[in-house]
């Protein structure tokens, strides 16, 4: 099947993750939140990606990548599946050691443990090279010893572990050389604190500092000479599912745009009669359906073991749903007018939370770069 065409199967998943959706409305409650997510784990949903031999559902990324479009266009998008099964759960399964699997992959599926992701620094946003957090072995009981920081790191409160990108002592210098460790939130020298964001969502961004934090030896996931592959594992599926979250919101934001310009009736005409109305909405539709044919096609790429392919048009997916998110959302909320702004709608919240899919987890300018230089072949700036 190509990923121009849904199949049956897929169709059929759609459809019964967005019934699900309808019966747990919105909300900015983290209890609420908690119980929709267990509720989702319980269907199958959370850990649709991973492996079956761990409690998963044996599909790829295409699936999870669904589901969490649907979530979001029902009002009810959960931001910790980006991060905790896509991320976490990929780079474990693929990379993990029998024991890390046996102890994480099940409960990451069945939604009773989640996992974070520590990879942004306050001086390594964009520029991951630059990264400083660092893991140094101690010679005499083989444990490693992190010491660093993290920025805007997705619901540690919530998470059991955080997998957290550093580099090792040796490879401060010269290229990067990523290394992932699980650090429990119980860590000693493990502290987080909540960042004061104006951004409405459950999932609370937080900086993390890492002192002297000692971990044994089999917290380290991978080889630590494996270099990008390992981390890439992630970030794709983590670019391809910002996708879906962001073309989720967008069609959240549209279809309440559509229902008030169908009933809004001005001097005895629908407003959605109008052009000056209907196009725009119209546009919006298209962008959001373009945005997810290459989402979809990122995600088979990336469900087929082409990572190259699967990079290139998960960055691409990621721009095009971002761009398309934000303008769905602002035309949704200038259809309602005042009606846009008000808490009743629930628009107003999404014109900051919408423009997330364009800055994480990598702008839109960086992705510009990457089709640049990779794609097109034209020489760097820097």
């Amino acid at each position: 099947m190509t990923p121009l065409l849904e199949s049956e199967e897929h169709k059929s998943l759609r459809e019964a993750v967005a019934a699900f959706a309808k019966t747990h409305p919105h909300t900015t409650n983290a209890e609420d939140n908690t119980r929709l997510w267990q509720a989702a784990a319980k269907l199958g949903y959370i850990g649709v990606n991973l492996p079956e031999a761990y409690g998963g559902g044996g599909a790829g990324i295409t699936e999870l990548s669904l589901v969490l479009e649907e979530l979001g266009a029902a009002g009810s998008p959960l931001l910790m599946m980006i991060v905790s099964p896509a991320i976490c759960g990929t780079v474990i399964a693929r990379f993990g050691t029998e024991e890390q699997k046996r102890e994480w992959l099940p409960p990451l599926a069945d939604g009773t443990r989640l996992m974070a992701f520590g990879i942004t620094e306050p001086d390594a946003g964009s520029n991951s090279h630059r990264i400083t957090t660092t893991a140094r072995r101690d010679a005499a009981t083989g444990d490693w010893i992190l010491t660093g920081r993290k920025v805007f790191v997705s619901g540690v409160d919530l998470a059991d572990a955080t997998l957290i990108v550093g580099r090792t002592e040796d490879a401060r210098t010269g290229k990067l050389k990523p290394c992932l460790f699980i650090v429990p939130r119980d860590a000693p020298g493990f502290e987080r604190r909540a960042i004061d964001m104006e951004l409405n969502a459950v999932e609370r961004q937080f900086e993390l500092t890492l002192d002297d934090v000692r971990l044994p030896a089999g917290a380290l996931v991978g080889d630590e000479d494996a270099g990008l592959l390992q981390l890439f594992a992630g970030l794709n599926p983590e670019r391809v599912m910002t996708a879906a979250f962001g073309i989720g919101m967008g069609r959240y934001a549209l279809s309440r745009a559509l229902e008030y310009a169908r009933e809004r009736t001005v001097w005895k005409t629908p407003i959605g009669a109008h052009q000056a109305i209907a196009h725009p909405l119209a546009q919006a539709h298209i962008d959001l359906e373009l945005a997810r044919l290459m989402m979809q096609k990122a995600a088979h790429l990336y469900d087929a073991g082409d990572d190259v392919g699967a990079g290139e048009a998960a960055n691409m997916a990621k721009y095009a749903a971002g761009e398309a998110c934000v303008k769905a959302v602002d035309q949704a909320v200038h259809t309602l007018g005042g009606n846009g702004l008000t808490r009743e709608f629930g628009l107003a919240r999404l014109i900051t939370a919408s423009r997330v899919a364009r800055i994480a987890p990598v702008s839109r300018e960086m992705i510009l770069n990457y089709v640049s230089h990779q794609t097109l072949g034209l020489p760097k700036s820097y």
